[in-house]
């Protein structure tokens, strides 16, 4: 029920027809309210759009496994490959990111409304997992081998190729980073110029040079 404080910003016919002005929301109704504009104190009814929205299903992928949930959004909304949104489920509420738009059975489009759409495809994004592969340090082991292991980020965090990267006992100099396709927003697919920074969601293998002392022993 909605109360004399209540204030929309609609045309009144008396003083303003043609632009908007502040008004008083006196009585709410089906479609309609009965408004009192703070100009002139003229009391009239404007109709009110309410905006529906649709329900459709969401499949979120989270280091090799996934679950379906939903979301409810505008269906004139249009969405599209590599764009970003929350997904509140009983599972949890994450950060995500449209990697495929289903439209009809086994056909996929990179941009549509929400209305058209039968699944959106989607990857986790605001905690990863991001695949380091790194060499040995000159002089330490054989040039050939190399070793890799995995990191849990959130993603948001920054990869700068020619910084140290340090996580407990392993420490390494960005050399390369390997970008995902759904990450729309680099230009090429492997990133290996001193300065290039990409987000470790966006990352799909990072290559160093090992830093560490112990990594590499001598047998």
């Amino acid at each position: 029920m909605s109360t004399p404080q209540d204030r929309i910003a609609v045309e009144c016919p008396s003083c303003s027809p043609a632009e908007p002005t502040v008004h008083e929301v006196l009585k709410e109704g089906s479609g309609h309210h009965t408004v009192r504009c703070t100009e002139c104190g003229h009391v009239h009814k404007v109709r009110i759009e309410t905006e529906t929205e649709i329900e459709r299903d969401v499949v979120v992928s989270q280091d090799g496994e996934s679950f379906s949930t939903s979301v409810d959004a505008p269906p004139e909304e249009t969405i599209a490959v590599g764009e970003e949104f929350i997904v509140d489920s009983e599972e949890a509420i994450m950060l995500v990111r449209i990697t495929g738009i289903e439209v009809g059975p086994e056909q996929r489009t990179e941009e549509a409304e929400i209305e058209d759409v039968d699944t959106i495809w989607t990857r986790a994004v605001d905690n990863v997992t991001v695949k380091v592969t790194v060499n040995p340090k000159e002089g330490t082991g054989d040039r050939e081998s190399t070793r890799s292991f995995e990191l849990q980020l959130p993603g948001d965090h920054e990869f700068v190729v020619g910084e140290t990267e340090s996580f407990g006992d392993e420490e390494f100099d960005v050399k390369a980073i390997q970008v995902r396709q759904d990450a729309p927003e680099y230009r090429h697919g492997k990133l290996d110029h001193e300065g290039d920074m990409v987000y470790a969601k966006d990352v799909k293998r990072l290559y160093g040079t090992d830093k560490t002392t112990s990594a590499w022993s001598a047998w």
